[in-house]
């Protein structure tokens, strides 16, 4: 059915296709909302000292 090339060739597909899978799923579930939710935190900082600033001026 295959040759022995044909084979390492599908198990390297295989091994790419998983590897870039679950790569996506970490990078969907964890990395991108921790991201979005640290700016977010950092933002709010900003806002809320520039208001404290504004204040005391």
């Amino acid at each position: 059915m295959f040759d022995f090339d044909q084979y390492l060739g599908f198990l390297a597909f295989l091994t790419i296709l998983t590897i870039g899978f679950w790569l996506m799923i970490f990078l969907l579930t964890f990395v991108i909302p921790y991201w979005i939710g640290g700016s977010l935190i950092e933002r709010l900082k900003e806002i809320r000292d520039e208001k404290k600033a504004k204040s005391q001026a």
